[in-house]
C-alpha cells in the first residue's frame, strides 16, 4: 500500500463536519459527508446534488473517484449517480455528490451524514495512434454477452 499526500482545503459550509476519513485500517475508500443546511428530502427517482464541503489538490498521475456507500445502497436505494464520478488531479472546486433514490419512499439526507466514499488512485493516460486495421483477437468484435453463457 502507497500513502501520498493530499491537501484538503475545508470550505465555509462544512464547519463542524469531520475531513474525510478511513472507517478502518484497512479501508480503501474516504468517507464523505454532506455539508448541507437543515435537511434536505430526496424523493424516489429524484438526483440531487449535495455539497461535501471540501475541495482538494491531487498529486499529478492520480484521481479520485467518488462511489456510493453499500449501506445507504441496500437498506435505502440511495446511490451515486454517475459512478465512479472522477475528480481529475486539476479540479480545485468544491466536491459534490450526485445521489439518486432508487427506492420507493423519501429518503433524508442530514447535514454531517455519510453519503459517498472516495478512492484515490493512480491512472496513466494513452498515447493514442490512429491506424487503418486492429490486430485480430479471439473474441473480435463481438459485443455484449459473446463471451459465453
Amino acid at each position: 500500500m502507497k500513502n501520498i499526500k493530499l491537501s484538503v482545503k475545508q470550505l465555509p459550509n462544512s464547519s463542524g463536519i469531520p475531513l474525510p476519513a478511513y472507517a478502518t485500517e484497512h479501508s480503501a475508500g474516504l468517507d464523505l459527508c454532506a455539508a448541507v443546511e437543515g435537511e434536505i428530502t430526496l424523493h424516489p427517482s429524484e438526483r440531487k446534488l449535495i455539497p461535501t464541503g471540501i475541495a482538494i489538490a491531487l498529486p499529478d498521475g492520480y484521481e479520485a473517484q467518488i462511489r456510493p456507500r453499500s449501506g445507504l445502497a441496500l437498506k435505502n436505494g440511495v446511490t451515486v449517480l454517475n459512478t465512479p464520478g472522477t475528480i481529475d488531479a486539476d479540479y480545485r472546486g468544491e466536491i459534490q455528490v450526485i445521489l439518486v433514490n432508487l427506492s420507493k419512499e423519501n429518503f433524508s439526507i442530514t447535514r454531517g451524514m455519510r453519503i459517498a466514499q472516495m478512492i484515490i488512485a493512480p491512472f496513466i493516460q494513452a498515447e493514442l495512434h490512429s491506424v487503418e486495421t486492429l490486430p485480430d483477437s479471439k473474441r473480435g468484435g463481438g459485443g455484449f454477452g459473446s463471451t459465453g453463457t
